[in-house]
């Protein structure tokens, strides 16, 4: 659904007058489009409408699972027409930040929050009403942010969110499994339909991108994220996940893996925020003040191609998100040594690939480059 209606947001976009402009921190050298935040609130309300009629999920607790998903994708609405008048009006960063903040303050009115912290050997750590709100409403707009700073490049914010939904949904999938709980959550739900969104838009969006998702996208994307992981902490206590894939008594890790995975998904665009923040304060600006030395700019000029930035950056996505769920729930030498081997490919592709591709630049190029 995502895909047919990035059709149409790209057509609205255009008579809207809803046009990326090529500015002097941009990397697209022609105008695009907007508007693809919309196709990807479509695609995520046409799952929701689908799984309403999926007899698993109907006669597993319903009124939980879709009544929690509707407030969700009730903000996620909010937070991408705010984005809509954004990405027509240009509107200013307090503005912006504002409708984030009353957005997470309508997921804390119906109830999505952070409910409790289970704690191994203790039982559940509630937190008060007032510390909870806060912690939520923090962690959406930091994930809203987090997602706004990494959409640089062509299919990079999609392609990182998606990898991230589909790797908490394998871990709600199987923490549940694993340990006998019922398979049904709003979690899983959220990051299922987040996953087939980013999907069905990044045909349109790679590089070349004929449509960008703009702030309507990017800050949808980071809401629903952020909530499929609030909306997990109270599904099950402490006592009932404590299981690893051997069927041994888990660590701490996985039963904190609700709250930390979230960060540890969006390590790169959270190591780029803070890193963006402390570059512009030393500069003395002030932090929401764009630049064009973000890490993926920094990619482009050691040598990456547009399309092989993006892909490398999907690949360290991949290795934390998927990293982190592997190494929480299954342990052993195997699994290890597996991440170890994934972190060096990883690490050569970044580092490696592009030096040996340097030599063939042409002339002009390397002596323009900032390296």
């Amino acid at each position: 659904m995502t895909y047919l209606l990035t059709v149409i947001a790209r057509e609205i976009a255009l008579r809207t007058g809803a046009v990326a402009q090529v500015r002097d921190r941009d990397m697209h050298v022609i105008p695009i489009p907007y508007f693809g935040g919309i196709a990807m609130l479509g695609g995520m309300v046409a799952a929701y409408l689908v799984a309403r009629h999926l007899p698993f999920l109907s006669a597993k607790n319903p009124g939980n699972v879709f009544r929690d998903a509707g407030v969700v994708l009730v903000a996620g609405a909010l937070i991408c027409a705010i984005g809509v008048l954004d990405d027509l009006l240009e509107l200013d960063a307090l503005t912006k930040l504002g409708g984030q903040v009353v957005a997470a303050g309508l997921l804390i009115l119906f109830g999505v929050t952070y409910l409790h912290f289970p704690l191994p050997g203790i039982g559940q750590f509630s937190l008060p009403p007032d510390l909870a709100s806060l912690l939520t409403v923090v962690t959406v707009v930091a994930t809203v942010n987090a997602v706004n700073f990494v959409d640089g490049l062509d299919g990079l914010a999609a392609g990182v969110v998606g990898i991230g939904a589909s790797a908490f949904l394998l871990y709600c999938y199987q923490l549940a499994n694993l340990n006998g709980q019922v398979l049904a959550m709003t979690a899983a739900l959220l990051c299922a339909a987040l996953a087939g969104a980013c999907a069905g838009f990044l045909p349109h969006n790679f590089h070349p991108a004929r449509l960008f998702m703009g702030d309507s996208g990017s800050m949808l994307l980071g809401l629903v994220l952020a909530a499929s992981a609030l909306t997990l902490t109270g599904q099950f206590p402490a006592s009932a996940v404590t299981r690893g894939g051997d069927g041994a008594e888990a660590s701490l890790l996985p039963t904190l893996l609700p709250i930390l995975l979230p960060l540890s998904i969006l390590i790169v665009p959270m190591a780029d925020l803070v890193l963006a923040v402390i570059r512009r304060t030393r500069r003395g600006q002030m932090f929401y003040h764009p630049d064009k030395q973000h890490l993926h700019h920094r990619m482009l000029e050691i040598g990456h191609s547009h399309r092989r930035a993006v892909l490398v950056i999907w690949l360290w996505a991949a290795l934390v998100g998927y990293g982190t769920v592997v190494a929480s729930l299954y342990s052993g030498p195997v699994v290890f040594a597996a991440l170890a081997v994934w972190f060096a490919v990883t690490v050569f592709l970044t580092v490696a690939v592009p030096r040996v591709h340097l030599p063939h630049r042409p002339e002009h190029e390397r002596e323009a480059s900032p390296t």
